[in-house]
């Protein structure tokens, strides 16, 4: 006896008409309800074309809601966290821990190496230890 089993078995979907799961199903109804009822209430004010041209932002969004999935999100989900990142993001500011005493002295180093002449001090700058726990300290 030989039984077929999916090798992928997280991805298997129980079809409950014509191949659709009850997901599928429920947002197709729900998408052809709704473009079929905007076609059939504007079809007599505008032309049977412009009523579809409607329709169809209406219908889509809905249809994809139960079709749609990208890295294991919806439609809904996947647009919400876009529009999150599009509109609710904040930019990453970098704030420099060398003021620009430190700086200067930096500089004026780098154009005395340029310039073949030894530094002023003589001597590299000293480095800030960063406190970690339990009191050790390490170099930058």
């Amino acid at each position: 006896m030989v039984i077929e089993i999916n090798k992928d078995i997280d991805r298997y979907k129980e079809s409950v008409v014509m191949g659709l799961t009850a997901k599928q199903l429920l947002f197709s109804v729900a998408s052809v309800a709704a473009g079929g009822g905007i076609v059939l209430l504007l079809y007599s004010h505008i032309s049977l074309t412009a009523s579809v041209y409607v329709a169809i932002p209406v219908a889509a969004p809905i249809a994809l809601g139960g079709f749609y999935s990208f890295n294991g999100m919806g439609f809904y989900e996947y647009m919400g966290r876009k529009m999150r990142m599009i509109f609710a993001n904040h930019p990453l500011v970098y704030v420099s821990t060398e003021g620009e005493e430190t700086i200067r002295e930096i500089r004026m180093e780098e154009e005395t190496v340029k310039n073949g002449k030894k530094s002023p001090q003589g001597k590299k700058r000293k480095r800030k230890k960063i406190s970690k726990r339990k009191g050790k300290g390490k170099e930058l």
